[in-house]
């Protein structure tokens, strides 16, 4: 259970009012919703309420609003020491809130509301999460083996096109690669090979825009994207075919699983749906963020890290007699720093939400706060993982921020997972059960590519809901460490 800065009545903070208001209905909840995505962007809209309440813990609304939303009305809780509360699921109902104050329909599931959309008290929770589990332990050493044969095919394809076009689109070649090696590394079989073809990741994409539209813009006239993607919920007959070719991949490649989730109770439909949403939306959704962010990161970081990086990953790996091994990988702590600072700085799901279950008083920094029961909480999480009182520097990226007695001590604060990288997830907890096999996805990214390059260069941009990406010079390494 992670900690929280939540009790029922004790504090010792000064308790004040929540400031802020929600302003005139309707009409307030579409201009903030204009705020958010057009005049502000979201960090400005945050900051300046933060500012001119000067607290960081404020009422306010938060899109999509009317119509998509019933109540777009939220607490918001700015800090690393508010945010926790978002976790104690004894404190908050996690029931239909993983998109926040919208659900997309659950025609876009099978009619089933996937394990995402559950709180732990509901029954299935515990089961699907624990075939979930099952899945990671039986595949855990496929994920290497996976990962290398498919990285390796982009990143030679990504040579040959830096130095065909002086440029590649990491972005592009990393969503066809990492469809393939969820595909292979959870089931054994890569999507491609199957009768999806090449066609999977873009089935994938329309499928979660679908979902997630009401969070993004796209670069549209505004009184298009207000009436297109923040009114009303676009139909799910749009991916009604993408998705059936998605569900009949799964259901042909997931037999074992399939019959593991019957053995726990689950309804063999129910639970490949299930699988469907935890491999597309969860992992490959959050890969599409996910390893553009580190290569990003990486190619604005000054040229000393990529050294540093390089020397560290082929010394573990000469060390295992020049193989890419777990064992080798847990002893690359500067790259395990890289990585979780990545994820403190872009956390590939920005926004969280909670629902008090009972009269609660919440605590930031400098203040305790009194919230009643039925109110909606609602975290924007690189506002938690940026918070100046936790971190020097808050918003530069160190790639080694992580290392040493006093870098271990602020691992707790990473909570991209919907919980503290300290703590696990379990089946009564929202931790995401894939929390261990992400991070360590996102190491082997960094070491696969400074086992072939020694340095690069790329430019980068932003992407709807993620960095862009256009690698644009490498410089090879030695054959003997490339060649590992």
């Amino acid at each position: 259970m992670a900690e929280s800065a939540a009790t029922s009545t004790a504090t010792t903070l000064p308790v004040r009012d929540i400031p802020g208001d929600y302003g005139i209905p309707f009409a307030s909840a579409i201009r903030d919703r204009l705020d958010f995505y057009y005049f502000q962007g979201q960090d400005k809209f945050f900051q300046t309420r933060v500012d001119k309440y000067h607290s960081t813990v404020v009422r306010l609304n938060v899109p999509p609003g009317p119509f998509m939303a019933n109540d777009p009305r939220v607490i918001a809780v700015l800090d690393a020491n508010s945010f926790p509360i978002l976790f104690d699921v004894s404190k908050v109902e996690k029931k239909d809130v993983f998109t926040g104050t919208y659900m997309p329909s659950t025609s876009l599931t099978g009619g089933y509301r996937v394990c995402s959309y559950l709180d732990p008290s509901e029954p299935n929770h515990a089961k699907v999460k624990q075939l979930l589990f099952n899945i990671l332990a039986s595949r855990k050493d496929a994920v290497i083996p996976a990962f290398r044969t498919n990285f390796t095919a982009l990143f030679e394809t990504m040579e040959s096109q830096v130095t065909a076009a002086g440029k590649s689109d990491f972005n592009k070649l990393n969503d066809n690669t990492s469809f393939d090696f969820l595909g292979e590394a959870y089931f054994g079989v890569r999507p491609s090979s199957t009768a999806l073809g090449s066609t999977g990741p873009t089935k994938s994409t329309k499928w979660l825009f679908l979902q997630l539209c009401p969070l993004m813009t796209l670069g549209l006239p505004k009184i298009l994207e207000e009436l297109l993607l923040h009114t009303f919920p676009l139909p799910p007959l749009i991916a009604k075919c993408d998705y059936k070719a998605l569900y009949k991949y799964f259901s042909s490649v997931a037999g074992s699983a399939l019959d593991s989730a019957e053995k726990l109770g689950l309804k063999r439909d129910e639970a490949c749906h299930n699988l469907l949403f935890a491999t597309v939306f969860n992992s490959y959704g959050g890969m599409k963020v996910l390893l553009p962010g580190i290569l990003g990161w990486l190619a604005k970081a000054d040229k000393s890290l990529h050294v540093r990086l390089a020397k560290e990953i082929r010394s573990a790996v000469l060390f295992e007699g020049g193989k890419v091994t777990l064992n080798a990988v847990e002893k690359m702590d500067l790259t395990r720093s890289v990585v979780y600072e990545a994820l403190r700085m872009d956390p590939p799901v920005k926004y969280q939400y909670g629902k008090a279950k009972q009269d609660l008083v919440i605590e930031s920094h400098d203040a305790a706060f009194k919230v009643k029961k039925g109110e909606m909480l609602f975290g924007y999480q690189p506002f938690a993982t940026r918070d100046p009182k936790v971190f020097d520097d808050a918003d530069r990226f160190i790639g080694d921020r992580f290392l040493g007695d006093e870098g271990k001590k602020l691992i707790k604060y990473v909570v991209w997972s919907n919980g503290p990288e300290t703590e696990s997830p379990t089946v009564s907890n929202k931790q995401c059960p894939g929390k261990d096999f992400v991070v360590l996805v996102g190491r082997l990214l960094v070491v696969e590519f400074f086992l072939r390059y020694d340095t690069f260069t790329a430019d980068v941009g932003t992407v709807l809901l993620g960095s862009q990406v256009t690698v644009t010079s490498l410089t090879k390494a030695a054959a003997s460490s490339s060649d590992v």
